[in-house]
């Protein structure tokens, strides 16, 4: 092996890790990348640093080329835009460092109320959220009126006389009623130019067996209410009324009272206390063949009799109510099941009507804190009470305006108490005489009993021939006795402690 000379010659350490042959093909011998030897002619060249070796290495020569070619460019642009800048971009050169520093920040303080000033100038650009209807505020009943045989004239004359068009009706008139009477009233009803514009009366045509004293009323009154919540429509109370009620104050009464009650409120006559009705309602098994036949009989009677239940405690009452739409809908539904249940016992109770409600509202938590003990309605009985009250004359209306209530019972069939009613609290015009036109496209047979109560919906049409605006209300005397028996069973101290007692 050659040895190294004293012109400096050595091996590499890189090329001898690689162990790269010699190209002269000697023995042993290690290719040297970096030369020592002298030109010809010359004194030896001095060594060449370790950073200039570096940089002659092939596989570093290209990449440091052009890393130097960047740099110049870079620095050749720098120079190109300082020179070609318009004189005012250099005038922040006249500003000291701090004074730059102070302009930034207020930039960033002014930043945010630019921003506020562009939100205004959006929000004043774009239009303002649409008012509410005129009368969104006024509520809206729904009304279940209900005869049987021989009812169809004084329904159609009670239903004229509860008649408003921010209102739901239904109409029914029972099994026992002859297939004419039904047809008759479907056909008053569609033929009714004020009924046929609003579409807010809807008979039942497949007629319902109705007997007091079993539940098929009670199956009625749940019938009535699944209709209207499938037909929708806004409507905020439920009052189940029948063709011997009347009213004794107009819907704009009503109404007007109504818009200042909270919408869940549910009016319920009740007690807790049975007392000789644990023995003759609460214990007997009954049998009402109207829920399987298709002739109305009386309900019949079973053997032994039963023991109260343990699982809820009964509550009794009147069959008449005005139940919230809240409350409405948890009885249809029966989300916890306690309303099918208590329709299933109710089922072989008697009188189960004046029952059903009270002891599902009681044993409901939710809604125990929204009853009122009151059934909105004046009623006299007899003393001792019989299965139907006193029927109500001319001379009990001193008492009926005295109770306050917006509706009473019982009448008879065209007595001369209901003339009174009209002409004195109602302000409704003379009954035309039979046989004469109405303007409401019904029969003349029925023309009798065909005018409406005249309200703010008709506006300037003293016959109500059409609805003018139906949230102008204008309430009377009635409005303010009917305020006052408010006043009494919702808003008084004893309102707690008369709930589910």
């Amino acid at each position: 092996m050659q040895q190294a000379n004293g012109r400096g010659e050595q091996h590499s350490p890189r090329s001898a890790a690689a162990g790269w042959p010699s190209p002269r093909g000697g023995g042993g011998e290690h290719y040297s990348p970096s030369p020592s030897k002298t030109p010809r002619g010359g004194a030896a060249s001095p060594k060449l640093p370790a950073s200039a070796a570096w940089l002659v290495d092939s596989r570093w020569a290209l990449s440091a080329a052009l890393s130097l070619l960047l740099f110049l460019a870079v620095a050749l642009a720098v120079t190109c835009f300082s020179s070609s800048s318009p004189p005012y971009v250099s005038a922040s050169a006249f500003f000291s460092s701090s004074d730059q520093a102070h302009i930034h920040v207020s930039q960033q303080q002014e930043q945010p109320e630019s921003l506020a000033a562009a939100a205004n100038a959006t929000t004043a650009a774009s239009p303002p959220p649409p008012s509410p209807p005129p009368g969104a505020d006024l509520p809206r009943l729904a009304y279940l009126i209900s005869g049987s045989k021989g009812d169809l004239d004084r329904l159609w004359r009670a239903l004229h006389a509860l008649y408003h068009p921010r209102n739901q009706y239904v109409v029914h008139l029972d099994r026992e009623a002859p297939v004419s009477e039904r047809l008759a009233l479907a056909a008053r009803v569609s033929n009714s130019t004020v009924f046929r514009r609003a579409g807010n009366v809807h008979v039942i045509r497949r007629a319902n067996m109705v007997t007091y004293r079993g539940p098929t009323m009670v199956a009625n009154t749940l019938h009535a209410c699944a209709i209207l919540l499938r037909r929708g429509g806004a409507w905020d109370w439920f009052i189940n009324l029948s063709a011997s009620d009347y009213p004794l104050m107009t819907q704009d009464d009503i109404l007007q009272v109504f818009s200042t009650v909270p919408k869940n409120v549910n009016f319920i006559e009740h007690t807790g206390y049975l007392g000789w009705k644990e023995g003759q309602r609460a214990r007997p098994l009954i049998v009402d063949p109207g829920l399987y036949g298709s002739k109305k009989q009386d309900i019949f009677w079973a053997s032994p009799k039963r023991e109260l239940p343990t699982a809820f405690k009964l509550f009794t009452g009147s069959a008449w109510v005005a139940l919230s739409r809240d409350f409405v809908e948890y009885t249809v539904w029966g989300w916890d099941n306690l309303p099918r249940t208590l329709l299933m016992y109710y089922a072989n109770f008697v009188s189960s009507p004046e029952g059903y409600f009270q002891t599902l509202i009681c044993n409901a938590p939710r809604f125990v804190q929204t009853v009122a003990n009151h059934d909105l309605h004046h009623i006299q009985w007899d003393v001792p009470p019989r299965q139907h009250p006193h029927a109500l004359a001319l001379a009990d209306l001193p008492a009926m305006v005295r109770s306050g209530a917006p509706f009473a019972r019982k009448f008879p069939r065209d007595d001369p108490v209901l003339d009174a009613i009209d002409a004195e609290l109602l302000g409704r015009p003379p009954r035309p005489a039979a046989g004469g036109g109405n303007g409401n496209g019904t029969a003349p047979a029925a023309a009798a009993a065909a005018t409406f109560v005249p309200g703010g919906w008709c506006g300037g049409d003293a016959s109500c021939g059409s609805v003018d605006n139906d949230w102008v209300l204008r309430p009377g005397p009635g409005a303010e006795r009917f305020q006052r028996l408010i006043e009494r069973i919702v808003r008084s101290e004893a309102f707690p402690n008369r709930q589910c007692k």
